[in-house]
């Protein structure tokens, strides 16, 4: 049988793909759970329609986040932090303070979007932080923790 997911499926694909499937696995867990829909064809008809308008409206965001990282590209941040007077920082630097040192620069930025390449950041120095703004657009940015 034929279905449209509804929904990320690790085990059978992404949100809008039509698979085939066993007729007892769609009728008895997929469609019930509401995880899929029958591939009929209005549903395809409906399906096609939705797609054609997402890709549409998906293009504009990624052109938005490729001008926000063409804008972030370069960009350096400076971190203080309370240091020791060997230069131990007092807890540790995380993607919180990276998020509001950009949305002191002007760029508002979830803090769940920014990765850093470290586990933890104890010590001043210089490090790099990755950016995602969005599934296919990612920018690399330097920051540099200084002792306060």
């Amino acid at each position: 049988m034929e279905i449209i997911l509804l929904e990320n499926r690790p085990d059978l694909g992404h949100k809008d793909e039509i698979i085939n499937v066993k007729d007892g696995y769609a009728r008895n867990f997929l469609i019930p759970k509401g995880y899929a829909i029958m591939a009929t064809k209005s549903a395809r008809k409906v399906h096609d329609e939705n797609q054609r308008q997402r890709a549409h409206k998906e293009e504009k965001i990624r052109n938005e986040a490729e001008k926000m990282a063409a804008k972030m590209d370069g960009i350096a941040l400076s971190i203080g932090a309370k240091t020791s007077s060997k230069g131990k920082i007092f807890g540790s630097v995380n993607t919180i303070q990276i998020a509001e040192a950009l949305t002191a620069k002007g760029f508002e930025i979830d803090r769940k979007d920014i990765s850093l390449k470290e586990d933890a950041i104890k010590e001043v120095g210089k490090y790099s932080a990755i950016i995602n703004l969005h599934k296919e657009v990612s920018v690399e940015i330097d920051f540099e923790i200084v002792g306060e």
